[in-house]
């Protein structure tokens, strides 16, 4: 509301009356300012002329220039900081009757609270006397919040296992000892016994002699005593050569290139080990493209009507297109719906496809909120009511789910508050909001982004927070749809993870839990990430997003209350958007990159993209495209044998995966 109303007032005076800037230089404290997640800071400023003299009657005001959803700063220069990252405020000075004065940009260096928790693994409990297993630590603050602290080990008895500073243990002498990782305040033990080596022989078991790169191996051992008799051996150390694969703690072995690899574990002075032969994955499949449907504004969400026939495509506009899917060679428009937005960014239908609802974004009455469609024909759909009574700063995400206990509501995501708001449709002509949730109590650093609901269980993409279980039905952690309970949480260093963006364009990039998508025993999760300014192209109408980057990290919930990273895939030439899961078939909106289609059969584990899992890339760009000849996929979705991918830049796209060439020779294994 300031800068609009600053730019009016600036417009009542031609900018050929206004006079220079007495302003020569900003001054603004502290000069390096660090402030703690979850705290806030003053920062002060002061204006000078070219001799370093005060200018009376100067205006100071503070605004955010990047990390929008991790920070705050008011126009007084008060910073709320929300979560870890950098944010960047540009600090004007404006004297009456003259021009603004050039702006001074500072960094904000907002850091996780302090050290709460150290979580270390393997968990050992015995170990052998001469056995070495290297143990890791993952610190967080009070909030589960990562934090990269060096940790300090530490044995409570040398003479009997000894650890190094990266923390490998090894066991020297038969007795008990506590093992201890510190950092900062928090501390964690393991109490470790260490028994004699009386293995005399290994074996590894299980496992294959052959596999193809991305094929999970999993690999046990058994050892025996000197009497030839089985004992049950401790944790080894797995390792594997060459380093184009990994094999973990547990014995699961991945490749990530083609060739042979030797597996050892070992335990003291006493090892096993055994050879696989891997071959190229070979999952490429050729493509077509059956069908296109150009629009004249940007595109946004697709969402497809139980009925197989027909879809609906929101767009960076005031409306919405009801879509004829029946001819896939020549899709067409039926009909629209008008509403006052900037933006529809979400649209979805009901699953027995009676309801419809869309979501509103820059409404000119800023009361945005929700509209509920009548899909009784799908072709013309109507608007039957709207909810916007709570959430009228915006809805950018929704999923309507609907449990025969509780009836039909819609969650969606406030962009006001950033908190997950629950609306009761079991009347749809009088939408009512039965339940708020969100993970912190203050606002700045909460935002959740999109959700995806399966069995009872919400799975929340929420953005600095990770992903985010909710049972809201389930009953496993007696959560309903009016008082959703937090069953697990996954957070992970994202400042880290996407370093090289900050380095590419700037502090204040845009980074977070995108969105989610349940999928047996995994959650797809995407992380949207942009740099701070554009490289490479403009986007239209905005001068706040750049290029987008991001991974797809796989999580496994298979002990749902303890989810885990477990393989990513990440594009060399895109992002990470919207996520379709068919089968053993990912679909990705890859943004710049266009649609990429992955193979996720079988286990997963580590580089999906390295392990050459990607059956195929459609670059979606168009001449006749809002922006000619540019990709920006926002997501595709499996419909009637068909890949639809909706590009922000060139329209709808049906896409066709044609079988394999059958006369293909198979790679053959490196010897």
């Amino acid at each position: 509301m300031i800068v609009m109303s600053l730019s009016f007032a600036l417009q009542q005076v031609p900018a050929q009356q206004l006079a220079e800037s007495p302003v020569a230089r900003i001054v603004v404290a502290p000069a390096a300012p660090v402030v703690t997640a979850g705290d806030t800071l003053r920062l002060a400023a002061q204006a000078l002329d070219a001799g370093g003299r005060p200018v009376a009657n100067a205006s100071i005001r503070f605004f955010g220039a990047g990390a929008r959803f991790e920070a705050r700063v008011d126009p007084t220069g008060l910073v709320r900081a929300g979560a870890p990252g950098v944010l960047p405020v540009r600090v004007v000075a404006t004297v009456a009757g003259a021009r603004p004065s050039a702006p001074v940009t500072i960094h904000i260096r907002m850091v996780a609270r302090p050290a709460a928790a150290i979580a270390v693994s393997p968990a050992v409990s015995r170990l052998l006397v001469g056995q070495r297993v290297t143990l890791r630590a993952v610190v967080s603050d009070d909030g589960g919040e990562p934090r990269a602290d060096a940790v300090a080990w530490s044995s409570s008895a040398p003479r009997i296992a000894r650890l190094a500073p990266d923390g490998r243990l090894v066991g020297v002498a038969p007795g008990r000892v506590t093992i201890t990782a510190s950092a900062g305040a928090a501390r964690e033990t393991m109490d470790v016994t260490v028994v004699p080596n009386t293995i005399r022989r290994l074996a590894i078991t299980g496992g294959a002699a052959e596999a193809r790169t991305g094929d999970v191996l999993r690999f046990g051992l058994t050892a025996r005593d000197p009497a030839g008799r089985e004992v049950a051996p401790p944790v080894p150390a797995w390792s594997v050569t060459p380093g184009s694969a990994l094999v973990d703690d547990d014995g699961a072995f991945v490749a990530h290139e083609p060739g042979v690899y030797t597996l050892v574990a070992s335990l003291g002075s006493v090892s096993a080990e055994t050879t696989v032969r891997v071959r190229a994955r070979d999952a490429r499949r050729p493509t077509r493209t059956v069908g296109r449907l150009p629009l004249a504004v940007p595109a946004a969400e697709f969402w497809p009507h139980p009925d197989g026939r027909h879809a609906y495509l929101s767009t960076s506009s005031d409306r919405l297109y009801a879509l004829d899917l029946s001819d896939p060679a020549s899709p067409r428009i039926t009909d629209s719906v008008v509403v006052d937005a900037r933006i529809i960014n979400d649209v979805q239908t009901t699953a027995d496809g009676r309801l419809g609802v869309l979501t509103r974004e820059g409404a000119s009455s800023r009361r945005n909120g929700i509209v509920i469609l009548d899909l009784a024909d799908p072709a013309h759909p109507r608007v039957l009511s709207e909810y916007t009574e709570t959430v009228s700063g915006g809805v950018h995400s929704i999923f309507l789910y609907q449990q025969a206990r509780y009836g039909l509501h819609c969650y969606l995501t406030d962009d006001a508050t950033g908190s997950l708001r629950v609306i009761d449709l079991s009347d749809p002509r009088s939408p009512r909001e039965v339940a708020r949730w969100q993970p912190r109590a203050e606002l700045a650093g909460n935002y959740v982004h999109d959700l995806d609901i399966e069995d009872g269980l919400a799975y929340l993409a929420y953005w600095n927070d990770g992903l985010i279980v909710l049972d809201i039905g389930n009953g496993m952690a007696g959560g309903t749809p009016t008082a959703p309970r937090v069953v697990s949480q996954l957070q992970y260093d994202l400042d880290a993870l996407y370093r090289d963006v900050e380095a590419e364009g700037g502090f204040g990039f845009i980074r977070g839990t995108h969105t989610a998508w349940r999928e047996g025993r995994y959650v797809f999760i995407a992380d949207e990430v942009f740099t701070a300014r554009p490289i490479g192209f403009a986007w239209p109408n905005r001068t706040d997003l750049g290029k987008a980057n991001g991974r797809l990290q796989v999580v496994d919930v298979s002990d749902i209350r303890r989810p885990r990273i477990v393989a990513y895939y990440e594009s060399r030439d895109g992002g990470a958007h919207n996520v379709w899961v068919a089968g053993d078939t990912l679909l990705l909106g890859d943004y710049q990159g266009g649609l990429k289609i992955l193979d996720i059969s079988g286990e997963l584990r580590g580089d999906l993209r390295a392990q050459g899992r990607e059956i195929a890339h459609v670059h979606t760009g168009d001449a006749r495209g809002v922006v000619p000849n540019a990709a920006m996929a926002w997501g595709a979705f499996y419909v009637n044998g068909l890949v639809w991918v909706n590009d922000m830049f060139s329209g709808l796209w049906a896409i066709r995966i044609e079988p394999r060439e059958q006369q293909r020779v198979q790679p053959a294994i490196p010897e």
